[in-house]
């Protein structure tokens, strides 16, 4: 299905009671909706609305002008929950997702209703991460999304996912190395000039559910045990045998501790 929202084609894809409670995925970079099919099967088998859409740049949204920012992205979020008509909606965001999530929290708190953070961090990039954000743009503008995708899943996963479930490390690649490079390139340059969200924590009025990688280099558990110090009332778990792709490692603890969650906040009649 698709959202025409801010001059952009918005794909999302939904599941479940279209009268349930909705629980709206963000996926990370540079992926798509996909990565949440494991999530969106157990909402729905849960009796709530599952909706995952593709970020612009990414998956089957429009790619634009490549011109990115993550203030651009919470615009998308916010014009696709009025055309869904969805006054208030749980939120999940991982990585990526994670930071739009946040923002949007900041801009339009009275619009969310509960948040799920996953493999995700409140600070803003250093100023070395802005650098090797900014060789990436380089070298996908030079090599193609392929070769950017052979590069980026090594630090995606954990080592027991290459050998154990390599078929969700493939699903990534395919998916990023589908992504056109300009996308990848934009979405880089959004991802380095984010602002930091750390100070609007203790403004989280609302239930908050905290899950990461026990293995995540990428935001490691430091960075999920500052979001549960900012939080009032969060909770935090740590998912085994997973890195920074948590919800595609480890689906059976993440959506137990997920579907847990949404019911503790909002019990399913």
């Amino acid at each position: 299905m698709r959202a025409f929202v801010n001059g952009c084609n918005l794909y999302y894809s939904a599941s479940g009671d279209t009268q349930g409670t909705p629980v709206l995925f963000v996926h990370g970079f540079p992926f798509s909706h996909q990565m949440w099919r494991p999530q969106m099967e157990a909402v729905a088998a849960a009796g709530f609305r599952g909706i995952a859409y593709d970020v612009r740049g990414h998956g089957l949204s429009d790619v634009g002008d490549g011109q990115y920012t993550i203030e651009s992205h919470v615009d998308d979020l916010l014009a696709l929950m009025d055309h869904l008509k969805l006054a208030r909606t749980i939120v999940a965001g991982l990585s990526m997702g994670g930071y739009i999530t946040l923002r949007a929290l900041e801009r339009e708190p009275a619009r969310f209703a509960g948040v799920v953070l996953c493999d995700t961090r409140s600070e803003p990039d250093t100023d070395e991460a802005r650098v090797r954000r900014a060789a990436s743009v380089k070298a996908v503008k030079a090599e193609g999304s392929a070769a950017y995708a052979d590069g980026y899943v090594r630090q995606m996963f954990a080592p027991s996912t290459f050998t154990g479930n390599p078929s969700v490390v493939e699903t990534i690649r395919s998916i990023i190395a589908g992504t056109p490079p300009l996308s990848i390139a934009g979405t880089l340059l959004a991802l380095a000039a984010r602002t930091d969200t750390t100070r609007s924590l203790a403004a989280v009025a609302i239930p908050a559910l905290i899950l990461v990688g026990d293995q995540d280099t990428v935001t490691p558990l430091s960075s999920a045990q500052a979001l549960h110090a900012g939080i009032r009332g969060s909770e935090l778990h740590v998912v085994p045998g997973a890195a920074h792709m948590s919800n595609m490692e480890n689906p059976a603890f993440f959506n137990e501790k997920l579907v847990t969650f949404l019911r503790r906040i909002h019990p399913v009649k």
